[in-house]
């Protein structure tokens, strides 16, 4: 539930204004309005991430360590890994965000459908100091590649422990396999995102330009639902039905 509230308001931040330009033939934002569209959207993408992570770790005790699970996972604990999930991207992004309002820009076009940090940085001049933006930068990559390394172990744990037990596998394919197709639907889509912001060309087509910039803002929200819908069995079973009235037609 916590992902799908992270998963709108990312996506909030983004459609209204999207909207309205697609209403207007002035496609037009403020510097501020960027920067601040910049901070929703990625200081919550990285929510998503830090909460991922949380639930793995938190799947790691509930199928790894049983007996001591309420003993590490009180009420207490649980608040600050909460904490932990939204104060550090709120945290580094508003210092990056911070850094970046300082720059003197060269340009005022951006040749994305929405701000991104690294993008408004482009565009500054170079007589700018960005020395500490590349300090912070791989700083927040660091962290989350700590994230990461947090996610990879708790999953070799599960999987070893899952192996000599039946009703161990049970319980990972109903709790971990749907979070498992999350994570690496939104880590899949945001990688992808960010290497071809970086990476990748401008000369294919601007359509699938305006596409690869939004694929994460429209793939995990569609996903995640049905994922987790999928394990409850009246959503289950209205699926199945739909898709055998379908298939019937079809034939």
């Amino acid at each position: 539930m916590m992902m799908d509230n992270i998963s709108m308001i990312t996506v909030f931040s983004f459609y209204p204004k999207f909207l309205l330009d697609l209403l207007s033939s002035s496609h037009v934002i403020s510097y501020n309005g960027c920067l601040v569209q910049a901070f929703v959207m990625f200081s919550f993408a990285c929510s998503d991430l830090s909460i991922l992570s949380v639930m793995a770790y938190d799947r790691y005790l509930a199928i790894c360590r049983p007996l001591h699970y309420h003993r590490f996972m009180n009420k207490l604990r649980l608040s600050q890994l909460v904490c932990f999930s939204w104060l550090t991207p709120f945290s580094i992004l508003a210092i990056i965000i911070t850094l970046t309002s300082r720059l003197t820009l060269c340009s005022d076009k951006i040749q994305r459908l929405y701000c991104v940090n690294w993008v408004i940085v482009l565009l500054a001049c170079p007589s700018n100091n960005t020395t500490v933006h590349s300090i912070v930068a791989y700083f927040t990559i660091l962290v989350y590649v700590f994230h990461g390394l947090l996610i990879v172990l708790s999953y070799m744990y599960l999987v070893r422990t899952c192996q000599g037990s039946m009703e161990n596998r049970k319980k990972f394919m109903q709790t971990c396999v749907p979070h498992l197709i999350c994570l690496l639907t939104f880590v899949s889509t945001l990688v992808f995102d960010v290497m071809y912001m970086r990476f990748g060309s401008k000369n294919i087509a601007t359509s699938l330009q305006n596409f690869i910039s939004i694929e994460y803002l429209i793939i995990p929200p569609i996903m995640n639902p049905l994922i987790y819908g999928f394990k409850l069995t009246k959503v289950r079973n209205k699926i199945l039905f739909y898709l055998n009235i379908n298939s019937k037609y079809s034939q």
